[in-house]
């Protein structure tokens, strides 16, 4: 499935608004382009309005796609539920190495954050027949990050993931896709993202898409 585009931001409609009134006016005053080289003035404007315009729709988000998964009791649980926190989402399975690796790492990192305002969930890719296995893992490395099942790789699709796991894509307080880490995450990975979302943002921002494959 291919993700689609999210929709143009007020601000950025905005700025494409202006740069459309400043073609305009250019225009009217007969500044052809021959005669742009002697206007400084205009095309400092355009550029610095096209660089504005362009950075707006390269930061624009994607939002939360429409996604349930079943909890370990049975019970249904969607995204949705947790917008107003940013969400971590890992994708994970029994048979995957390097999620082994990973989930123990994932679930005590989870513990140092505040629960108020960042979740973690992982979500397994295991079909019915290897789902009995996940209680046994979780016991033998004393998990008790919450997991759902029902993952499958047209989920990962839907989040712009690819097929590979383990995966995992951080939404923000609004329920948007800020960033995704394709393949096994370190802590650093994490953390350096979690604590740049529950800053003032005025540092430079992590990479949106970090692969580690």
């Amino acid at each position: 499935m291919v993700m689609p585009r999210s929709p143009i931001t007020r601000l950025s409609r905005s700025c494409l608004i202006i740069f459309n009134r400043v073609q305009v006016v250019l225009l009217r005053q007969k500044l052809r382009p021959v005669l742009f080289k002697r206007n400084t003035f205009g095309i400092l404007l355009i550029a610095v309005l096209s660089l504005c315009c362009g950075s707006l729709a390269l930061a624009q988000t994607v939002p939360m796609p429409e996604l349930s998964f079943k909890n370990r009791t049975g019970g249904t649980e969607s995204l949705s539920l947790y917008r107003g926190k940013i969400v971590v989402l890992n994708f994970w399975a029994t048979w995957c190495l390097p999620c082994r690796e990973e989930l123990p790492m994932l679930d005590k990192l989870a513990s140092k954050f505040p629960g108020d305002q960042v979740v973690f969930f992982a979500v397994s890719l295991d079909t019915p027949e290897t789902q009995p296995k996940i209680d046994r893992f979780l016991g033998k490395k004393k998990i008790s990050l919450p997991i759902w099942l029902g993952a499958s790789t047209e989920s990962l699709k839907q989040l712009n993931l690819g097929e590979v796991i383990p995966a995992t894509v951080i939404f923000d307080r609004n329920g948007e896709i800020v960033m995704r880490v394709l393949g096994e995450a370190s802590r650093k990975d994490i953390t350096s993202r979690l604590d740049w979302l529950l800053s003032d943002r005025t540092t430079k921002a992590p990479k949106p898409v970090l692969r580690n494959y």
